[in-house]
């Protein structure tokens, strides 16, 4: 039984070496680069537009695309809100650089904003869009060039709105305006495509958005992973996440009504939203090294004289599933809690009400482990009464081996007999914990995801519970705590064992280290407060023995 206890705690090891493992897989943002002199517009840190690199869409519902007349140099509109920071290119009136202008890229460097969009070779990620149809010379794509009647555009302070206007003319009078209205205190900007029709013809085409993302090819640390790839939802299949590999090696070819398409990664996303209830067609098309995820409308017929319009809406922002929730169905899904989703969303719910009233994340996180400790309190007291138990055992079954040494069948028989005499269940101190680990998992995956975590302080030295301890204080104190729950369980008589658990607490120590303060700080306080109950009943229950 001692063997069948090691193997649950080694399991409950793995599944923390897991743990770790999926936390460097998403955990490490991209590191910013600076834009090289020969890439600059004659400006600081402002993108290039590059016309080149549009894939053509699916063949079967849309013509080629054509190339941008390469004497035509690309031009800049530069949109300023009170949340981004946005490139505009005339070229195709594409999004090629966004930042999010209430998330520095670390508190030490509070006025470099993180830069979710570029043209970046080692982070591309731009937002495209246009209109096809049978006739090329009247339905411009992301090709197109587009003028606005300004360089640059400011929200003002007493403005709740801010719209910026692109335009293309054909030969015949058709007009169309490629509209962004960006509003205050939302990542979520309305497009719109508006086709006036001037000409003395019938117009009829669809419009598309797509977003096209590259690989990262600067991961920051050769131990460490971040995540970034596709996701769509639609009605039928619900929420999908498409990597890179997988947008390689298929193709995303399907209608749907109420669904969107997004590329994610850590704490961020860009996603087009189409209109509710308008069904469109969501597609994928790998262009060598880099993704296209995107979708297209119904086609639309415009008589001359008319006006028609294609709208819907390009989220760029944060995680934050106040703002996701309202814009579209299963759009919070993107913070991603993995397969304990229906725990975590509750424990996200309740841990925002608490941090509404004492307004820093890491006293919230102390509040919520004392909550889950009340929860489990009784869990927790039958799994150390039965350790407390199975402790005072301790010199009689390591007085049966050294009485029946290497006859194991022999010892495992009178290990039984004294278990059942004694009334003990060899593994009821490990059920009780087993039940608590999906809440633990899913209070990881809470914490992990959390944007609101991000560069959020908590006392002293710790300034963002998203990233490691600068300090080690919190791995350490884990650590030390580990031991000390050691010493209150019952030992192994085997000394293989024990010196595998002596060195545990070093490892998970160490595998700490690399974690978020806010989780590291979950777990230290969990354990403060599990090693206060269990010292507790097992003195009770040596007084009762010794009584």
């Amino acid at each position: 039984m001692d063997n069948i206890r090691l193997l649950l705690f080694m399991a409950l090891a793995f599944i923390s070496l897991l743990l770790w493992e999926a936390w460097q897989a998403d955990y490490v943002l991209p590191k910013q680069q600076s834009t090289p002199v020969a890439q600059m517009n004659n400006a600081a840190d402002v993108p290039v537009a590059n016309t080149n690199d549009a894939p053509s869409l699916p063949q079967a519902s849309m013509p080629t695309i054509g190339n941008v007349d390469p004497t035509t140099a690309p031009k800049l509109v530069h949109v300023v809100t009170d949340t981004l920071d946005v490139y505009i290119s005339s070229v195709g009136g594409s999004i090629i650089d966004a930042k999010l202008n209430k998330y520095p890229i670390s508190v030490d460097q509070p006025d470099i904003k993180y830069h979710l969009m570029s043209e970046r070779m080692s982070d591309y990620f731009i937002a495209q869009s246009g209109l096809l149809g049978a006739d090329t010379e009247r339905t411009p794509n992301h090709t197109s060039t587009f003028a606005a009647s300004q360089a640059s555009y400011r929200m003002a302070d007493d403005a709740n709105d801010l719209v910026v206007d692109l335009q293309w003319a054909s030969k015949d009078g058709l007009v169309v305006t490629k509209r962004y209205t960006f509003t205050r205190g939302k990542h979520a900007v309305k497009l719109e495509h508006i086709i006036n029709n001037g000409s003395s013809s019938e117009w009829a085409g669809r419009d598309y958005r797509q977003l096209k993302r590259g690989e990262p090819t600067d991961s920051g640390n050769a131990l460490m992973y971040t995540y970034t790839g596709g996701a769509i939802y639609d009605q039928v299949d619900k929420y999908q996440k498409y990597d890179f590999g997988e947008l390689a090696s298929q193709k995303v070819d399907r209608d749907a009504t109420d669904g969107w398409v997004a590329m994610i990664q850590h704490y961020f996303l860009g996603a087009f939203i189409p209109d509710r209830g308008e069904t469109q067609h969501f597609y994928s098309k790998a262009a060598g090294a880099q993704y296209v995820l995107g979708t297209y409308s119904q086609a639309k017929n415009v008589a001359p004289g008319q006006t028609a319009s294609f709208g819907g809406q390009l989220f760029m922002g944060p995680k934050l599933q106040a703002e996701l929730e309202p814009l579209a169905q299963g759009l919070e899904l993107t913070v991603d809690y993995g397969w304990l989703v229906f725990i975590a969303k509750p424990m996200h719910v309740i841990l925002e009400w608490i941090n509404d009233f004492v307004q820093n994340w890491g006293w919230t996180i102390i509040i919520f482990t004392i909550l889950i400790k009340l929860v489990f309190y009784k869990l927790s007291e039958t799994s150390y009464r039965s350790m407390a138990n199975m402790r005072k055992l301790t010199p009689r079954i390591q007085a049966l081996k050294d009485r029946f040494g290497e006859d194991k069948q022999r010892m495992q028989k009178e290990m039984m007999e004294i278990y059942k005499k004694e009334k003990v269940n060899p593994l009821g101190g490990c059920l009780p914990m087993l039940i608590q680990i999906p809440f633990f998992i899913a209070l990881y995956w809470v914490l992990l995801e959390s944007v609101e975590l991000r560069q959020a302080p908590w006392i002293l030295w710790i300034d963002d519970l998203a990233v490691k301890d600068p300090y080690y204080v919190l791995p350490v104190i884990m650590a030390v705590s580990m031991f000390v729950q050691q010493k209150l369980n019952p030992q192994p008589p085997d000394p293989m064992q024990q010196k595998i658990m002596m060195y545990l607490p070093l490892v998970f120590g160490v595998m700490f280290a690399f974690f978020p303060a806010g989780l590291v700080l979950y777990w230290v306080f969990n354990n403060l407060l599990s090693i206060a109950q269990q010292y507790v009943i097992t003195k009770r229950i040596e007084a009762g023995e010794s009584a």
